[in-house]
């Protein structure tokens, strides 16, 4: 199965992440309080970040609805992200029927020429967002 993740939503790694250089009147709290960043190489970073298992509580698939159109323009969110996606703009037909492009996909190295064929899916699990 092909798999079209949306750059627009994919997340920009850095080599680092540049931040606001503390001064000497920061104390520890301040420079790593909400809001604030410090320079850490990227993979420093992800060896940081808390490792647990899984927990789906609170979780239930309703909460999140299923290709809505969110601005109204006659084109649900997996048209949204297939025509930002798109190798070139396809043209949108009534209901927003994508045709005339094609789409490439990254995960497997391969193009796909009917919008109905690549399947858009989350960078995260619904139940983990």
């Amino acid at each position: 199965m092909a798999v079209l993740m949306p750059a627009l939503l994919a997340p920009a790694v850095p080599a680092t992440a540049h931040a606001e250089t503390p001064t000497a009147a920061d104390t520890a709290a301040q420079r790593h309080a909400p809001g604030h960043t410090i320079t850490l190489p990227v993979r420093d970073a992800l060896a940081a970040l808390p490792v647990q298992d899984e927990s789906r509580a609170g979780y239930t698939r309703q909460k999140f609805k299923h290709w809505t159109d969110a601005d109204k323009d006659g084109c649900n969110t997996r048209a949204e992200i297939l025509l930002a996606e798109a190798v070139n703009t396809p043209t949108a037909g009534p209901r927003c029927a994508l045709t005339g492009d094609t789409w490439y996909s990254p995960y497997d190295d391969r193009y796909f020429d009917n919008a109905r064929q690549p399947d858009v899916d989350h960078l995260v699990p619904l139940a983990e967002a």
